[in-house]
């Protein structure tokens, strides 16, 4: 449990939790007396408005300050997302292509280290690497590719492979979960997104994403992980056609996770981005809203801080979800990290996010200290590398780019359409192979 930095709870938010509905404002103090809330606590919480809405936000802005103090934090990193070929069909997804589609690609392994090589010379501590599940896939591709990039950059940290990757690995490599993960440690692999979440709800899951890694097994991979001293982050997708009561309980077990491992080095809720998914879009699942509100927003993020502050001190906005204007706001709603440069974003921007695929270092820095705080550049496992002044004006080589970005680092919306790494079903490759060989 982290320490407390000051139990003094400033005198104008006592008075205002003391004017609240009394259910509210005793579970607000039960929060600030440093007690877990409940999740008929965090209900009451998801139905508030005006002043308990208010109250709500504050509360959480000083748990945060408590548990972190005004540090904000972000990583220097890149993400690789080396194919969109996926043999599943999830509803909220519009990144992944099927293998007979015009636009699906899938990055060699000396691509992808050149884009891991190319982010290290810009100063880029983590790759981050997920993708979609190609069909018939080699069992040890994800071990082999955290490998190629730690033998060619050994300092570079492999922040990779979601449950759903590490669950598919092992099934084609016929062995366990462990066994899996073991091998993706041996290889360097550094830390897992904890990823293909969305809400860990069954019913909900196989309206949405129906065979898609179940929670149960998301708790094994997960759980495993943190067992190996293999640390991963957790999310939750939010937005869509969820109840409050489910996103309730993902975070209170996300919260018991961690009691018992200690393993989430962080949580990250993600809004749902509706325009290209194709349950929104083709309208193959009933009922789905065009994604969160701006309060949805606020509440999700405030009241995860409420009911983690205890157990998971970082509470991170997605600026690709949310703007750069939500993301800010939502430093004064719990939130202490705003996540990555990312130099590359594939997933969210192919589902219609607007927000761009680079943040600028010196970006992030301006709009922590516009908001009041003091910002700092972290390691993925949240170890401090810098922390900045109020003076300091340095440039970091991502800074000095220019407006090209594109040109320099290349797109999602350029690579579906170049031929040179087009993806080849193995069963085409096979065809062909045999075609061309002699009578």
């Amino acid at each position: 449990m982290p320490e407390m930095i000051d139990n003094d709870t400033p005198s104008t938010l006592t008075a205002l939790v003391g004017s609240l509905q009394p259910a509210v404002a005793s579970a607000l103090n039960r929060a600030l007396a440093g007690e877990d809330i409940t999740a008929a606590d965090a209900d009451l919480l998801f139905a508030s408005s005006g002043a308990e809405f208010t109250a709500t936000m504050m509360v959480a802005d000083e748990l945060r300050r408590r548990a972190v103090g005004d540090l904000v934090t972000y990583v220097v990193n890149r993400n690789i997302n080396f194919t969109n070929v996926c043999i599943k069909r999830c509803g909220f997804c519009a990144f992944s292509r099927d293998f007979r589609e015009e636009e699906g690609y899938f990055l060699p392994v000396n691509e992808i280290i050149r884009r891991a090589k190319e982010a290290q010379d810009y100063g880029a501590t983590e790759v981050c690497v997920q993708a979609g599940l190609p069909p018939q896939m080699e069992g040890d591709l994800y071990i082999r590719l955290c490998e190629a990039i730690k033998e060619e950059l050994p300092d570079m940290h492999v922040h990779g492979f979601s449950p759903e990757e590490v669950l598919y690995g092992s099934i084609r490599s016929r062995c366990s979960i462990r066994e899996y993960l073991q091998g993706l440690k041996d290889a360097g692999v550094g830390s897992l997104p904890g990823t293909s979440a969305e809400v860990l709800d069954q019913e909900l899951r196989d309206i949405i994403s129906p065979g898609r890694i179940t929670v149960d097994q998301w708790i094994e991979v997960i759980t495993t992980a943190h067992d190996l001293g293999i640390p991963t982050t957790s999310t939750v997708m939010f937005g869509h056609k969820e109840t409050n009561a489910q996103i309730v309980r993902h975070i209170a077990l996300l919260r018991d996770i961690q009691q018992s491992t200690g393993g989430f080095t962080e949580f990250v809720p993600l809004s749902f981005v509706n325009s290209e998914a194709p349950m929104y879009l083709r309208g193959t699942v009933e009922g789905v809203r065009s994604g969160p509100s701006g309060m949805d927003v606020v509440k999700v993020h405030a009241i995860a801080r409420i009911m983690l502050n205890n157990w998971i001190p970082n509470i991170q906005a997605s600026w690709v979800k949310e703007g750069n204007r939500m993301s800010q706001l939502l430093l004064t709603a719990g939130v202490n990290d705003l996540g990555g440069t990312l130099i590359n974003e594939s997933i969210s921007t192919s589902a219609g996010a607007m927000h761009g695929q680079l943040m600028r270092p010196s970006e992030f820095r301006g709009m922590i200290r516009e908001a009041g705080r003091t910002p700092a550049e972290r390691y993925t496992t949240y170890g401090l590398r810098r922390i900045y002044s109020e003076e300091d004006a340095v440039l970091d080589p991502l800074d000095l780019v220019g407006e090209n970005v594109e040109e320099i680092f290349g797109s999602y919306n350029k690579l579906v359409q170049m031929e040179s790494y087009r993806f080849e079903h193995p069963r085409a490759q096979r065809e062909r192979a045999g075609a061309e060989r002699p009578a």
